[in-house]
């Protein structure tokens, strides 16, 4: 009697523990699979985006194969695949997971290359799963104007030709297009090498490069560059290339841009170079043709603007939001002194006067926004053709273009930057006052060379003012070429251009510019280095250093006048 009473006690005891945890799972029947394709029966519950899996297939890992709806049909839905389609077969079981696809994003992802997926590529073994900061969906809406501010904050890319006359903001779209083989990846990977200097400061910028339809030893010539310069301490190398299956081309640059949001929507700041986009849009139309989307212009589908709009909407400078607190006050603090959270630029302007009437005993501090995701698409043209489909789809989303031409490719002015068609609708907001102060008359001086040059061909006798103007424009095409790899710092750019923009290199040949700002900017590294950390602090020229960097540039053209026997200073030898 005792072990029955013991049994019973037992078994009420685990009946009244137990618990059912039910999930509901709707199941489909594959239809026809194919080309990462699939077309699947049932699946009525499922969602646009929703990860499905397939457990009847597994890879060598052991793990299902799983895949990513985007047809929602009368009867069917279409799914993408992430992995092969050999693995599925008609009349396979698929299911659904409930989960929006998403892919890891933290600091574990720097200095690593990764699949679209988040899947190590580069044998350096798994993430570490302590710098993760979990997952993120990688098709989101944009910030909405109320959480963003304007764009104020340079992007330096450390070469001449941008920095001075298209600049780029730090939120800023900035498109770069042209032709194949015109310098557009190698752009961007000077931008990526210049950010190493930011890591030295309070606003360090962080790299995403999102290569699609790259060849694989492009690719790894890149990360060599970015290994070589130590830039892939602070950038995420997202493998998207040719040998991809077209489903993972088209999430590529979605999966960046997430992996980007992290620094953006943590108050930190982070560029993102697709390269490139006219290969996206190539992948997202083989995926819609095989989905039987209806075609529409060059049999891209109906949403190819949407496509990237809704990408490239991401990007954005993201709102502070301030509090007076005292000086002493602990870091984590999020209350101010009087309570109130002011918000965004006209937040900061108000608190400021509020500042002023509290005394010295208290402080502006940031709580929280003010991260940034600046993004540099690329498109690459055909025979120089902007007016095409894709090319005016991303230049009307884009905040300007940095276009690339061809012809001054072979002319050996490299970057060829066409300095008439390109453009940054943030301008001047996004330079420092102490590049603003030295090329202020740089684009009109270019433009008006590039006007009369075409001229000046067929013209035998030219008046003075003409000859100056064209003279001016010759030295300043040569002063703005710059060999790859070799970003400038912004101090050294203010020291070259206002030698270009004063006259100062007039009379200098030709062949001597480069020689010219080599020695120039050895000298004043040398003699004034103080004045070079006053321009990268401040980012601006106070009267008295404006008149110690004209006094030094004007010494260091007197004595390179005299050492190579021309103008003034030679004749009067």
């Amino acid at each position: 009697m005792a072990r029955t009473d013991e049994l019973s006690a037992v078994l009420r005891k685990e009946l009244e523990s137990y618990s059912k945890d039910i999930r509901m799972v709707g199941v489909g029947t594959v239809m026809e699979v194919g080309d990462g394709i699939c077309r699947i029966y049932g699946l009525e519950e499922a969602m646009a985006g929703e990860l499905v899996e397939f457990p009847d297939a597994r890879d060598p890992q052991g793990n299902a194969v799983r895949g990513i709806v985007l047809n929602l049909e009368e009867d069917s839905v279409g799914v993408v695949l992430m992995g092969s389609d050999r693995l599925i077969e008609e009349g396979s079981e698929c299911r659904t997971t409930g989960e929006i696809f998403q892919v890891p994003v933290g600091r574990a992802l720097l200095g690593r290359v990764v699949s679209p997926l988040g899947d190590p590529r580069d044998g350096k073994g798994p993430l570490v799963e302590s710098e993760l900061a979990g997952m993120r969906r990688v098709e989101v809406k944009a910030p909405g104007v109320i959480e963003r501010e304007p764009v104020t904050e340079p992007l330096k890319t450390g070469i001449k030709a941008i920095d001075t006359m298209i600049p780029v903001g730090r939120g800023q779209r900035e498109l770069v297009i042209g032709d194949r083989q015109t310098g557009k990846s190698a752009l961007c990977i000077d931008t990526i090498i210049n950010q190493k200097y930011t890591h030295d400061t309070d606003t360090p910028v962080y790299c995403i490069y999102v290569a699609i339809g790259q060849r694989q030893g492009t690719l790894k010539k890149v990360v060599a560059e970015l290994e070589k310069h130590g830039a892939m301490d602070y950038t995420i190398v997202i493998d998207a290339c040719a040998a991809t299956p077209p489903p993972l081309q088209y999430i590529a640059p979605y999966a960046g841009c997430a992996m980007g949001e992290f620094f953006r929507d943590n108050g930190m700041h982070a560029l993102i170079i697709y390269d490139d986009l006219s290969k996206h849009a190539v992948a997202y139309r083989t995926v819609s043709l095989l989905l039987r989307r209806p075609p529409g212009r060059e049999a891209f589908p109906g949403d190819v603007f949407n496509l990237h709009s809704r990408l490239l909407e991401r990007a954005a400078k993201m709102r502070s939001d301030w509090i007076i607190v005292a000086k002493d006050a602990a870091a984590g603090t999020v209350t101010g002194v009087d309570g109130q959270v002011y918000l965004g630029p006209r937040g900061k302007h108000t608190a400021t006067d509020k500042l002023k009437e509290l005394g010295d005993g208290y402080e502006l501090r940031r709580v929280s926004g003010g991260g940034s995701l600046t993004a540099l698409p690329i498109i690459e043209t055909q025979a120089n053709d902007i007016s095409a489909y894709i090319p005016t789809n991303v230049i009307s989303i884009t905040d300007g273009q940095i276009f690339l031409e061809p012809d001054l490719f072979y002319a050996g002015i490299r970057p060829a930057i066409n300095v008439g068609l390109s453009v940054s609708r943030v301008g001047g907001a996004a330079q420092t006052k102490a590049v603003k102060s030295v090329a202020r008359t740089l684009k009109l001086d270019m433009a008006r060379y590039n006007e009369l040059a075409a001229f000046a061909k067929f013209a035998s006798d030219l008046d003075a003012s003409t000859q100056r103007t064209l003279n001016r424009g010759e030295h300043l095409v040569e002063l703005l070429k710059q060999p790859q790899y070799q970003p400038l710092i912004e101090a050294d750019e203010v020291y070259i251009v206002y030698a270009g923009t004063s006259g100062l290199l007039d009379d200098v040949p030709l062949l001597l510019v480069a020689e010219f700002e080599k020695e120039l900017l050895a000298q004043m590294s040398e003699r004034y280095p103080e004045l070079g950390r006053e321009i990268m602090a401040k980012g601006a020229l106070t009267e008295d250093s404006t008149k110690a960097m004209q006094a030094a540039v004007a010494e260091f053209k007197a004595a390179f006048a005299k050492a190579h026997g021309f103008g003034a200073e030679a004749a009067a030898e």
